[in-house]
């Protein structure tokens, strides 16, 4: 027996029982009549997008973004997910959750609305870095939505979390294959930018074996972060790597700099990364931060909490955009990536993962395709099988601490997906498009996202669940005003306090 199915086994079932996970969701907001962004701000019934528990917006104003609690079981998080829908629905009059992680019809990019959060010196920066994005990467790449997932189980240690994150860097290509669902897009996305992308119909692109071109070379890249070549192999080495970038004044972005000729700020700061969270990636280690802490020093003082799963596709085929069976296969797979052998990663390495990444993303499912692995090549659909035999055990030890068979058959899924590419959800978005709407990316995602709204909306509401959101909605309100009312600093002092290295330390 192999040392890993060795701890696989010795592995207290109480542990298993211990997981817990929550989602984050992104939605555009879109008019359903042209499938274009809604151009209107937040919802006042939706509450302060700066305080609501579970419902505020990612870069843009028309962004949503719809927060579930912590759980033990990936039913409870769906079910909690559902019901935010189900408020949400009902608060957004015509207008849709986009269910595609590519973007709906766009306007201009300097017309793209940017994340307002109210008067406070939090929420101005909040705005601000948002218009630094803006400025870096144009506003339409930042419109591009998706699910995170974020995950703990108890007794893991900062090792265990960074040897399981070089796990999943390195089989990430197996998630992208089995879960992307955006092989195609509105051509207003690229407008004005070298693609190549193939044309499907007028106004819709695609890629005809890609996976998920949200985590490809148009999605979030930028040649900034290129450069960064953070290491995983342990928190002082990573923090030591976020650090320099935060701290690091990059030339082009001291061109654009703080503050414009009329008084108005452009960004945050000149550095290579305004705030942590500009770091772009697959997975993120984290911790809860108090009031006004840094994440950086909340990671070195308390060590990491819980991992947060960054590159999985809205599943246009699920009402809210993920299903429970999704949610176990990642439990598997994050197990798997702790469980199993995790060598420290080097910068050759890190060079693989990047273009392994980016081929699964725009080819991950022509025939014969190969990744490089240790040096050499091996094709995608041989190494996915190797992974996929090897969660087997895991499944089963989790079945038995839980009780039931629902991790087994979440694993037969995708098994079954696997062995038939074309009952993957790439395969399926391309197919739908064919068959029912004119190759329209955009015809194809309305009709979606108007059927996962009639869905959801015709789902049971849970007794009182209107009066409980709409209290929420009004208490963060008043919570953003007791904000602002509480500043003390003016908006300068403020930003330069908040980017002060030393506020970085552990």
């Amino acid at each position: 027996m192999s040392d890993w199915l060795k701890r696989l086994e010795a592995l207290d079932p109480a542990r298993l029982a211990g997981m817990r996970r929550g989602v984050e969701k992104e939605s555009l907001r879109a008019l359903p009549t042209a499938a274009s962004l809604a151009l209107t701000p937040h919802p006042t019934a939706l509450g302060s997008a700066l305080t609501h528990e579970t419902v505020t917006t990612d870069f843009s104003e028309s962004q949503l973004e719809l927060i579930t609690g912590v759980h033990a079981s990936a039913e409870a998080c769906v079910a909690q997910l559902t019901e935010i829908h189900q408020a949400v629905y009902r608060s957004l009059g015509e207008e849709l959750m986009w269910a595609s992680s590519m973007p709906c019809l766009l306007p201009a990019d300097e017309t793209i609305p940017i994340g307002r959060y109210g008067a406070s010196n939090i929420g101005r920066a909040k705005s601000v870095y948002r218009m630094g994005l803006g400025h870096r990467y144009g506003r339409r790449m930042q419109t591009i939505s998706g699910i995170h997932y974020n995950w703990s189980m108890p007794g893991l240690d900062n090792a265990d979390h960074f040897a399981l994150i070089r796990n999943f860097r390195r089989h990430s290509f197996l998630l992208l294959t089995l879960f992307g669902a955006s092989p195609a897009l509105c051509a207003s996305f690229v407008a004005g930018r070298e693609h190549g992308l193939q044309p499907l119909t007028d106004g819709t692109l695609h890629m005809p074996h890609g996976t998920s071109l949200r985590m490809g070379r148009l999605g979030y890249q930028s040649d900034a972060q290129a450069s960064l070549a953070v290491s995983y192999n342990s928190l002082d080495g990573y923090a030591a790597s976020l650090q320099d970038a935060l701290t690091r004044p990059y030339p082009a972005y001291e061109k654009v700099g703080v503050v414009n000729p009329g008084g108005e700020y452009n960004q945050l700061s000149t550095t290579l990364l305004q705030i942590e969270n500009e770091f772009y990636g697959t997975i993120r280690p984290k911790r809860t931060i108090r009031s006004g802490e840094r994440p950086l020093h909340a990671l070195r003082e308390r060590g990491v909490e819980y991992i947060e799963v960054r590159c999985m596709d809205l599943d246009p085929f699920e009402p809210v955009g993920i299903a429970a069976s999704t949610m176990r296969f990642l439990d598997i797979f994050l197990l798997h990536c702790w469980l199993t052998d995790s060598p420290n990663d080097t910068p050759d390495e890190l060079g693989a993962l990047a273009r392994n990444q980016h081929r699964t993303a725009s080819a991950g499912r022509e025939p014969g395709l190969k990744l490089e692995r240790r040096g050499g090549e091996i094709a995608l659909r041989d190494w996915g099988r190797e992974l996929l035999t090897d969660f087997a055990p895991i499944a089963r030890k989790i079945d038995e601490a839980l009780g039931g068979s629902l991790y087994r058959e979440a694993l037969a899924q995708a098994v079954e997906r696997w062995d038939r590419p074309d009952e993957l959800p790439s395969a399926r978005v391309l197919a739908a498009m064919s068959a029912g709407h004119r190759c329209s990316h955009l015809d194809f995602v309305a009709s979606r996202s108007e059927a996962a709204r009639a869905h959801v909306l015709a789902q049971p509401m849970p007794e009182g669940l209107m009066a409980r959101f709409e209290q929420s909605a009004r208490a963060s309100l008043e919570t953003q005003a007791a904000i602002e009312a509480a500043d003390t600093v003016d908006f300068e002092t403020f930003r330069q306090q908040y980017l002060d290295p030393a506020q970085l330390r552990g």
